[in-house]
């Protein structure tokens, strides 16, 4: 659990206490507070919840409202719990020691997932990136980020993970935007030897690709990135932080979102042939 997760628990805390003290009632302590709410409360609880040391329910923060005599504060409680369920891991923190412990932690849920759904608008998704690829990308965001530079790590720990796309029982869904196909994060030579790659991972047989033409007809715009680990939890990346969604019906409208943009992808030969296109937009450039 991150600390932007354990601060925002914390917040809540200190909201609940302030409900606590201020019922209309007068001050209620905590021993008061847990009979009014009866069975399965107890001073523990209250002190746990207060603390941050617990995670309230949707149910707890209903019953803590009526039960403090503040109803009304229900839908801003609940407002806070559901910032729980998208984790905000800042960059900040994140990369305080370099990419390469955000790599290790993104494959710890590699291994867990069978089907891992992704959407890219501006990069080569990183599970098909090459080495000098993915060696361009991450030293120009730890010059963004100003963070740590330990690029080699980072990029042997991306590629390592790339063989989860050769073991039977795991599906990649792949989609991309042509843009990421044509975006110069790298030199034009090192976008055609990665374009060339991208071309032989369609044929893999745990790999489903396809790629949104500028030129298809779209029923939504190719917002930001993001990431579906076995529709358990969303990964977004944004300038400031990634969000670690796990609540359910964010989940599903980022499928929705993924479903929505897939019915203007194109796949197989036709894929193929967006990519030999971009490919001969280097060249000619």
């Amino acid at each position: 659990m991150g600390t932007d997760y354990q601060q925002a628990r914390a917040d809540l805390g200190i909201r609940l206490r302030e409900l606590r003290l201020t019922a209309p009632g007068g001050r209620l302590t905590g021993t008061q507070l847990a009979d009014r709410l009866g069975p399965g409360w107890s001073k523990v609880k209250i002190s746990k919840l207060e603390n941050g040391k617990q995670t309230a329910t949707a149910d707890d923060l209903h019953a803590w409202a009526k039960g403090t005599g503040q109803p009304e504060a229900y839908e801003e409680l609940l407002a806070r719990l559901r910032g729980f369920e998208s984790h905000i891991r800042s960059w900040r923190r994140q990369l305080s020691a370099g990419h390469k412990p955000v790599q290790d932690a993104v494959t710890v849920e590699h291994e867990r997932t069978r089907v891992l759904t992704i959407w890219e608008n501006c990069l080569i998704p990183g599970m098909v990136q090459i080495p000098e690829y993915a060696r361009h990308t991450f030293a120009r965001h730890a010059d963004l980020m100003q963070s740590p530079r330990d690029t080699e790590d980072a990029v042997r720990a991306r590629i390592q993970r790339q063989k989860g796309l050769y073991r039977p029982g795991r599906k990649y869904k792949i989609m991309m935007w042509e843009g990421a196909l044509r975006s110069l994060i790298c030199p034009p030579s090192v976008l055609a030897a990665q374009l060339h790659h991208l071309s032989g991972v369609i044929g893999l047989d745990t790999v489903e690709m396809g790629i949104v033409p500028f030129s298809a007809s779209l029923k939504i715009y190719p917002g930001n990135s993001f990431w579906v680990y076995d529709e358990r939890l969303v990964v977004v990346e944004d300038w400031h932080a990634e969000l670690w969604i796990e609540e359910a019906d964010s989940i599903a409208t980022y499928l929705r979102v993924w479903r929505t943009l897939s019915e203007s992808a194109v796949y197989g030969a036709d894929a193929q042939n967006v990519i030999n296109r971009a490919r001969r937009a280097l060249s000619a450039g």
